[in-house]
């Protein structure tokens, strides 16, 4: 039986230019183009989950205005659950700015909005509401209050559903955050945050921020400020794929697929939504790995946040000539 997949997260209004070149500070381009779209990480990952056939629900906040009708309706469009996403009075819904140059690299600012109201208490009350159990998934984000985050993180557990973190921003977690998930998915820049930040904190070296594989297991294994992350660590590496680091095991370095990049924009949502519906449908964590490496890949052949992000169909399509080339591949 396939689980669920409940995100807690952001979900935004992305204001995008692309432009030919990045600016510099202090430095004005012209000649771009202007897009608006959907977005948010909770969002996407939402989005992503569910084009992958995953039952998905959300737990979150939009501003009761223009924009936050339009994002509850675009999630429900996709066959989101959004009967825990809330309408906060009297706050704007979350608004992010981009910039992509013309090889696909992004900078993001973000407004956070009624991102920035969703408490501990309202994450609690909702997942109450949505009761997860075993065989589900509980995926969060962290562009909503840590508080919020770590709650969703311990009510999953709780539970006994699979809490997966993805640290997105890195600034202000730590082991009572991040000790909750069964699984951690930072990109490589977040994962020295990570690191440089608890080193800090408890008077020694950062350890592993050149060496992915070795930065992971030092979060997996317990210091003097608690216990490490449950399962794994599933770092991503951009162009590079990613690489998966087990309790236990020798880590697995997991090869992207050759595309042309259009856009990188929710590249890493994609990712994360795909490893969380690939979990909630039962698979092991290696193949869940493998199967969200291939779909944040796709997701940056088309531009647009959600745009790119495949359906289940498209995923198997690609998935099937793996397995006909090499004769093995991602489980499904």
């Amino acid at each position: 039986m396939t689980g669920r997949v409940i995100v807690v997260g952001s979900i935004n209004i992305d204001l995008v230019a692309t432009v030919q070149l990045l600016p510099a500070p202090g430095e004005t381009v012209t000649g771009g183009r202007f897009g608006r779209h959907h977005g948010g990480k909770g969002g996407n990952q939402a989005v992503a989950a569910a084009r992958l056939g995953a039952p998905t629900a959300f737990v979150g906040a939009v501003g009761g205005d223009e924009f936050g009708a339009d994002a509850l309706a675009a999630l429900a469009a996709e066959g989101v659950d959004v009967a825990e996403l809330r309408t906060i009075a009297g706050e704007p819904t979350g608004v992010a700015l981009i910039l992509v140059d013309e090889r696909g690299e992004n900078v993001i600012a973000v407004a956070s909005g009624a991102n920035a109201a969703v408490t501990a208490d309202l994450v609690r009350e909702s997942l109450a509401s949505l009761a997860p159990a075993p065989g589900d998934v509980v995926l969060v984000g962290h562009e909503i209050p840590t508080a919020a985050a770590r709650a969703a993180l311990a009510a999953g557990r709780a539970a006994g559903a699979t809490t997966v973190l993805n640290p997105a921003p890195a600034t202000g977690l730590d082991r009572s955050a991040f000790g909750l998930a069964d699984v951690l998915v930072p990109n490589r820049t977040e994962l020295g945050q990570l690191l440089a930040a608890e080193a800090r904190r408890i008077g020694r070296p950062a350890a592993g921020a050149d060496r992915p594989d070795v930065g992971a297991r030092t979060l997996l294994e317990p210091n003097a400020e608690g216990e490490g992350v449950g399962s794994a660590v599933l770092v991503t590496l951009g162009a590079g794929g990613a690489v998966l680091v087990r309790r236990g095991a020798e880590p697995l370095d997991i090869a992207p697929p050759r595309v042309t990049v259009v856009d990188t924009v929710g590249a890493g949502d994609a990712l994360c939504g795909a490893l969380a519906a690939a979990l909630a449908a039962g698979s092991a964590l290696e193949d869940a790995a493998r199967r969200a490496v291939l779909a944040g890949s796709l997701a940056t052949t088309r531009a647009g946040a959600r745009e790119g992000m495949p359906t289940r169909a498209e995923l198997d399509t690609v998935v099937e000539g793996i397995v006909d080339a090499a004769g093995q591949g991602p489980g499904r």
